[in-house]
């Protein structure tokens, strides 16, 4: 895999969500058809290792693209095919034109709306307030809100006043921005997930993606490739897992969980090892208050208790990052007392 032409399609595809790291990949695999992501996880989990060269190749020519697309933006098809001409050649511009879709930014920071709040928020520490405001004036209400609550209070009133009474600005000054914002951006994802490949990088995906998601794409691998779903079950955490921890590891994550709500709804079905399981860490008081709330709840919708298992889960996940909790991973992990 030296030269980008000799990757198919979809190989370049794997590469580039493997080079984007798992947050990314995460997000593009919501917008995508379910044979769609089927076929892309599959790719994903025979890639073994990312060479620099093929990597490089691949986001060279998602570059191009992406320079392509502007200059289409800028000042539509015949712009960009002059200036793409007299930069590449007559046959390069046409085969990028070619393979342009439909769809063309129309508006400014289309990259920026795309990312992560949270990562966004890494991503303009120590910026000028006046272009923190110009940002947020630019993204989603939801994502806009997100970031002006993490600020610092001093900060928050200073972007706020500016956002407010904010009038024009120059397309320069948003390229400008905005470019600089995409450069940050994609540092920090190559960075991230530089030399990377295999079931570890789905897993990472999985790890990301709704509770629906995660389930359809192991149903679907258990039926193409039984041995590689049985792989990344074994390095992944799912609700019923939970049976896995110790007593002390169940009683740490249930500090962190909504007792009142999320986990009623979460052991509405499970089975009776996971419910042992909740109800052996818990007081006679707190478990017959559970089993109360679970008996209000009367029928719910299964993508209901999907989202509070997976609230749950992401707990866990983020307890074992930081070393709190021990998960026993069937033939892996080795408690030495």
């Amino acid at each position: 895999m030296a030269r980008s032409q000799q990757l198919t399609n979809r190989q370049k595809a794997a590469i580039f969500l493997i080079s984007l790291g798992p947050d990314l990949s995460a997000e593009i695999f919501k917008h995508l058809e379910q044979d769609e992501i089927e076929q892309l996880t599959l790719e994903i989990a025979n890639v073994q290792k990312v060479e620099r060269d093929s990597k490089e190749l691949v986001l060279d020519e998602f570059n191009s693209l992406w320079e392509a697309k502007e200059y289409v933006s800028q000042g539509g098809i015949e712009y960009a095919r002059n200036v793409l001409e007299k930069a590449l050649g007559p046959q390069q511009a046409a085969s990028l034109l070619e393979r342009l879709t439909a769809s063309l930014r129309v508006r400014p920071f289309e990259i920026v709306r795309r990312t992560d709040p949270g990562q966004l928020l890494s991503l303009i520490q120590g910026e000028h307030p006046q272009t923190i405001a110009l940002i947020l004036a630019y993204l989603h209400a939801d994502q806009a809100a997100t970031i002006m609550a993490s600020l610092d209070p001093d900060l928050q009133a200073d972007v706020a006043r500016r956002l407010a009474i904010m009038d024009r600005t120059s397309p320069e000054l948003l390229k400008e921005v905005e470019r600089l914002l995409e450069n940050k951006l994609a540092n920090m994802a190559t960075q991230e997930f530089a030399q990377a490949g295999g079931i570890e990088s789905l897993v990472q995906v999985l790890n990301k993606v709704d509770r629906a998601t995660e389930r359809t794409i192991l149903e679907s691998l258990e039926i193409q490739d039984p041995d590689l779903a049985e792989e990344i079950k074994k390095r992944m955490f799912v609700f019923e897992d939970i049976v896995l921890l110790d007593d002390r590891s169940v009683q740490r994550v249930l500090r962190e969980v909504d007792m009142n709500e999320d986990l009623p709804m979460a052991l509405k079905i499970v089975s009776d090892d996971v419910k042992e399981k909740i109800f052996k860490n818990i007081s006679k008081r707190a478990a017959e208050n559970l089993t109360e709330s679970i008996e209000y709840l009367g029928p719910v919708r299964l993508k209901d208790i999907e989202e509070a298992q997976q609230k749950i889960v992401n707990v866990i996940r983020r307890l074992e990052e930081e070393g709190e909790i021990l998960i026993a991973r069937g033939g892996g992990d080795e408690i030495v007392v």
